[in-house]
């Protein structure tokens, strides 16, 4: 994490932003169930060849059950056979009645290869997509997937493709779920798409960290045993002269999950100032899904108001040298009350390849979004050979592009700390709380947001807080 110039926009951002709310610790909103019955897919094809310069599946999605569905509670799974083990893929939407940026297509590897299918690509619906009546469907999904590289594909030994489908008609092998739950399609044999909600059994085999933060105190020795360092060591960024104080880092309960709770405050001086930051003591994280469920707040839960605040959940590494290019960080970050030059609340994610910080100097990609995030959010960051891609409550909030994709292994992150004393010049005391539910990271395996809270209720069904089968680097 490093301090951004005041002026203009350069936005560099050090950290993700995930931050939870001022006041008392609040009990996690409930998830509703979804009503459901059944579903259908058409299929047809618009690139017919054996080999293509991409695979063009165009889908239908019909409600046949008696109840509405709710779009954003369906995946649609297509699969294929990769070219080769490390070929990389890209997703589009050409065309959609329901608009393509309503629609999210993702890829997974499969746990059980077969000679057709070892990868699938997974397409949903953003809360933008509406509802599906009874009897009702979607409309056409022109969608298409191509190699990173762009090199002719070979679709014929694909197990969902036939170039003899140029009109639509029902599709078995496809599957669709609603609410997790297979309703339609049969997968290549030994995948069931329902599979990933088994907490022993990442999909892939990808190795997992999970951590539901269920601690009694930052000097918990499981808190340090579980691989964890609460910062207390000087330094930015943040407000020059502000200490890093492990104490304010603590745990309680809230709707029946434990919760870590990082306090910043602040009584309008450098001195005055507590900033809180808990990470990993390991790098040993690159490539694949990093996921939290945190709590932004707008407000302090005591004092005045209005302090450039910085709200984070980030990976990164060191930087060995100015302008050093194996240099990596992914951010989300939020600012309750703007910064930056920012006049008021903003969400960041930003991809860093590299920075200088004197003179300052930065290469990097971000995502925005001027609107308050107060409340509790899933943030989810994936990144494969291609791309990273950061989702915010299961809906896409940015794609960044392969020029930033790490070259060594990271740490995770969450900090809360003061860009400077500007936003608010009042020498009465104000604190500020961010809280944190839990934290995933699967090694090497790119899952959906979907895939991501099937994942953690798995493993609170079992009853499992902590998990960590990621080897050392």
């Amino acid at each position: 994490m490093r301090n951004r110039p005041t002026a203009g926009r350069a936005r560099l951002a050090l950290a993700v932003a995930v931050v939870l709310g001022g006041g008392a610790l609040t009990a996690l909103p409930a998830q509703a169930a979804p009503a459901a019955d059944g579903l259908t897919v058409q299929y047809r094809t618009s690139a017919s060849g054996a080999t293509a310069d991409q695979t063009e599946p165009w889908l239908k999605v019909r409600n046949t059950g008696s109840s509405t569905v709710q779009l954003s509670q369906v995946k649609i799974r297509y699969y294929f056979k990769a070219d080769s083990p490390n070929t990389s893929y890209r997703f589009a939407c050409s065309w959609a009645v329901r608009g393509c940026s309503a629609v999210t297509g993702t890829f997974g590897t499969l746990s059980n290869p077969t000679a057709t299918a070892d990868r699938y690509l997974e397409v949903g619906f953003t809360s933008a997509a509406g509802t599906l009546a009874p009897g009702a469907d979607t409309g056409d999904l022109q969608l298409r997937f191509y190699q990173s590289n762009w090199q002719t594909l070979r679709q014929s030994d694909d197990y969902s493709f036939d170039g003899a489908r140029t009109s639509y008609g029902d599709w078995d092998k496809v599957t669709a779920q609603l609410a997790g739950a297979t309703v339609w399609g049969t997968a290549p044999e030994g995948n069931d798409p329902t599979d990933p909600t088994d907490p022993t059994d990442p999909p892939g085999g990808g190795q997992t960290l999970f951590d539901d933060f269920d601690y009694g105190s930052h000097t918990d020795p499981a808190l340090s045993a579980h691989g964890w360092s609460v910062r207390s060591n000087s330094g930015g960024p943040g407000v020059p002269g502000a200490t890093w104080d492990p104490s304010k880092v603590t745990f309680a309960s809230a709707g029946g999950n434990s919760v870590m709770n990082l306090e910043t405050s602040t009584a309008g001086t450098g001195a005055s100032t507590t900033q809180t930051e808990v990470l990993t003591k390991s790098m040993k994280f690159r490539n694949g899904t990093y996921a939290a469920r945190v709590r932004f707040s707008d407000a302090p839960k005591s004092g005045p108001d209005g302090d450039h605040l910085v709200q984070t959940f980030f990976t990164i590494n060191d930087l060995k040298a100015p302008m050093a290019d194996d240099y990596a960080e992914y951010d989300f970050e939020y600012l309750p009350n703007g910064g930056w030059g920012e006049p008021s609340n903003i969400l960041y994610t930003t991809s860093w390849e590299t920075y200088n910080p004197d003179p300052w100097q930065a290469v990097n990609q971000h995502s925005e979004q001027r609107s308050s995030y107060a409340g509790w959010h899933d943030l989810v960051v994936t990144i494969d050979d291609g791309a990273i891609t950061y989702y915010v409550d299961g809906q896409l909030f940015g794609t960044h592009g392969a020029q930033y994709l790490p070259e060594r292994p990271m740490s995770i992150n969450f900090n809360q700390w003061l860009i400077d004393l500007n936003g608010q010049t009042s020498t009465t005391p104000r604190a500020y709380d961010q809280q944190v539910d839990y934290v995933l990271h699967v090694k090497d395996q790119v899952l959906t947001p979907a895939e991501v809270a099937a994942k953690i209720a798995g493993y609170r069904a079992a009853g499992t807080g902590f998990v960590d089968e990621v080897p050392a680097s």
